[in-house]
């Protein structure tokens, strides 16, 4: 949101703000720049559970739920009774955006770095290994302002002159978006750029697939980079394939060899962000216009992948303000954001539009997991579950609060 105004004369004085020197001032967010280095240096990852300030990514493992704060970290959760989830520990990894597990170790982004962590003692995780600048281009996705030896932590208001408030508007820096698998590993939700399978971790960035051999897990092994095309969101394993959303079109590769995927097709759709989930038959694709998705349609498209090299549209229909999706059986759940979290038949994928099940208007939701005990939804207000046995009447399980400071 711009924050950009006059300030009268008086307001200079405020110690709070940095000074310019300058006839017209205004107050701006001027970013706050560390080296990688630094950060690097004081690394002092677990602390006690704190409350969350505002949701990112989740996953889950075993009876462990992961909630990411943006940039921040880590919230780490027993949930083994999703009813009364208990918080464990707070991770501290700056620059954090995504997260998987694999055979109990967690891999984490931190700025350009990739972390592995030992989660024997989920409480208090030991870092393992840290590959370092593995992430240049997911710097420059979340951070537009970052260079090679200067990285944005953060934002301050501050006092800026009028010839500089072009330079040090908070336009200039971009939010990260709110990206069946292998044993041994977890599962994220559909706007997750990490994913997990056989013994691989695959992340994307605008441009890029990033390949690592976790055969050890203790150990990830860069094994090499794929270039995709602009535009790329989020990735979604299914079987051999991997399922790669972008803001013009949908990826799909075959990892039967892992470490070699192999391009197999490529959907394109009208410019609109892009999460995605499938099915033996189908991929059900979210697309939402806006500033910077693009586009000026809200829509799901249903889309028949029998013929991975040959993907065609079946459907489409309208939505609001689509975000990440999942599929349970023949129900799909889809968060259309300040819309609320919406519940579809999907068994017959032509009527889904005319088989809304249930609308939960009040839940601003922006991913969702459909878990072995609960779904999960990620929203403005906190991490919610349900118990969804019952597909046309979600039941509220509990809810881990957003906290924001006043």
């Amino acid at each position: 949101m711009k924050r950009i105004w006059l300030i009268l004369l008086g307001c200079i004085a405020l110690s709070s703000c940095d000074k310019i020197e300058s006839k017209g001032m205004y107050l701006a967010s001027v970013p706050i720049f560390e080296t990688m280095e630094s950060i690097r240096a004081k690394a002092n990852p677990v602390s006690s559970p704190t409350t969350i300030v505002q949701t990112g990514k989740i996953y889950i493992y075993q009876d462990y739920l992961f909630i990411n704060e943006p940039r921040k970290g880590v919230h780490i959760f027993n949930n083994v009774d999703p009813s009364k989830p208990v918080a464990m520990a707070f991770l501290s990894i700056p620059g954090n955006v995504d997260l998987a597990v694999l055979d109990g170790k967690l891999y984490a982004d931190s700025f350009t770095d990739l972390l592995t962590f030992d989660l024997e003692n989920p409480a208090s995780p030991k870092l393992l290994t840290r590959n370092k600048d593995v992430f240049k281009m997911l710097l420059q996705m979340d951070y537009l302002n970052n260079t090679a030896d200067r990285i944005i932590t953060g934002y301050r208001d501050s006092l800026v002159s009028y010839s500089q408030k072009d330079k040090y508007s908070p336009y200039d820096r971009k939010e990260p978006l709110y990206n069946e698998t292998n044993s041994g590993s977890g599962q994220g939700g559909s706007m997750a750029r990490f994913t997990i399978a056989n013994k691989h971790l695959y992340a994307v960035d605008q441009t890029m697939l990033h390949l690592f051999d976790v055969q050890n897990a203790s150990k990830p092994a860069y094994v090499k980079d794929i270039k995709i095309g602009p535009g790329i969101e989020t990735i979604f394993p299914f079987k051999n394939n991997l399922f790669i959303g972008s803001n013009t079109g949908m990826v799909i590769y075959d990892i039967t060899t892992a470490s070699a995927p192999v391009e197999l097709s490529r959907y394109t759709h009208i410019r609109a962000c892009d999460p995605v989930v499938v099915n033996e038959k189908y991929a059900f694709v979210t697309l939402r216009a806006g500033v910077v998705c693009g586009g000026q349609q809200n829509l799901l498209e249903v889309i028949d992948i029998q013929d991975l090299t040959k993907p065609m549209l079946k459907h489409s229909f309208t939505l609001e303000n689509p975000y990440g999706l999942a599929l349970s059986d023949h129900t799909l759940y889809i968060c259309d954001g300040k819309f609320g979290l919406k519940s579809f038949d999907a068994s017959d994928v032509s009527q889904i539009g005319n088989k809304l099940l249930e609308t939960h208007k009040d839940l601003m939701s922006m991913d969702v997991i459909a878990g072995p005990k609960s779904l999960i939804i990620v929203g403005e207000k906190g991490v919610h579950q349900y118990d969804y046995s019952n597909k046309a009447k979600l039941k509220e399980l509990s809810i881990i609060p957003v906290i924001r400071p006043n």
